[in-house]
């Protein structure tokens, strides 16, 4: 993952198959030259009579959202950054005043996005041939606000905050004006450091001088309130993993869109499933860390193809 709303998301690490997540961040990564090829439209086709009228698990990444204006993480575009880890956000106040200080500049342009074209049509997709969910990476909350249902957040969503004391949660958007009422500064900044989050898909932005942003304790135990989303160093919860299991385990087909595969919680969906005998389709812009396990391999951007299969859905 290449910024820092904590690193939100954690999205660099590769794991072993026993291990939820294991920090590595330079244990793969799609080759420069791996962009801009585009399948024909012969291959689409086939793509889509391969999971039509069969139960298929979609698992999708950053680049399904980048339509909606949020970047991805190892694309082409894509800003390399120093992730922040949970040890040093839950051990250290001013990393704490580091994050909150760039995630409410981040904030401002990140609330602002919504689904993309490649989001509805997957959802108008699952009316016309039988989706058994969404597994996402993405900590955006799109899938669930395009319709589609049941989605599963690997990561978590980043409108929730949740304290690491007692539990209680607070909504990301209300605390977004409490953080502004403590840091008056900041609001008339605010427009401007905001473009700098258009490179951070989490809603983070660079920010310098953060060692007096002032941030909220938990409301009910004075406790540290923290996104609820896997960082760097974290990892995702294992009830999250049990259920998007349970989703491919009444799958016959896992789709992938828009990710690279980089780490494990992802990977490990598709490993499983040319393990156990699914069809494996990967659709995106390019190499993935599972392009050899794949059944079909689609390569170009996700709206010219998801809208192709709603063409073909409809007799």
């Amino acid at each position: 993952m290449n910024s820092t709303p904590g690193d939100v998301g954690g999205w660099f690490r590769t794991a072993d198959e026993n291990a939820v997540m294991i920090v590595d961040t330079s244990a793969w990564s799609p080759g420069e030259g791996s962009f801009g090829r585009v399948s024909d439209d012969d291959d689409v086709t086939a793509a889509f009579d391969l999971f039509r009228g069969r139960s298929t698990l979609v698992l999708t990444g950053a680049g399904i959202s980048t339509d909606s204006g949020l970047p991805d993480y190892r694309g082409r575009d894509s800003v390399p950054r120093s992730p922040m880890t949970y040890q040093e956000f839950v051990s250290s106040d001013l990393s704490r005043r580091r994050y909150w200080a760039r995630s409410t500049v981040g904030w401002r342009f990140f609330g602002l996005a919504v689904p993309n074209a490649a989001h509805l049509a997957l959802a108008r997709l699952a009316e016309l041939t039988p989706i058994s969910g969404v597994v996402t990476q993405n900590v955006d909350g799109l899938h669930q606000r395009a319709g589609s249902r049941p989605v599963v957040d690997l990561h978590g969503q980043l409108s929730d905050v949740i304290c690491l004391s007692c539990g209680t949660r607070v909504d990301r958007a209300a605390m977004q004006e409490t953080l502004i009422q403590l840091n008056p500064g900041f609001r008339s900044r605010l427009e401007l450091l905001a473009e700098q989050a258009r490179t951070a898909p989490d809603g983070d932005a660079e920010v310098d001088r953060t060692a007096d942003f002032e941030y909220p304790d938990c409301p009910d135990c004075g406790g540290i309130l923290k996104p609820d989303v896997v960082f760097f160093g974290e990892n995702a919860h294992r009830e999250t993993v049990v259920a998007a299991n349970r989703l491919l385990d009444r799958s016959d087909v896992l789709l992938v869109l828009g990710t690279s595969l980089t780490v494990m919680s992802g990977l490990r969906f598709v490993r499983r499933s040319a393990k156990e005998g699914r069809d494996v389709i990967i659709c995106g812009d390019g190499e993935t860390r599972g392009d050899d396990l794949a059944t079909l391999r689609l390569h170009g951007r996700l709206i010219p193809i998801l809208t192709r299969w709603l063409d073909l859905a409809h007799p």
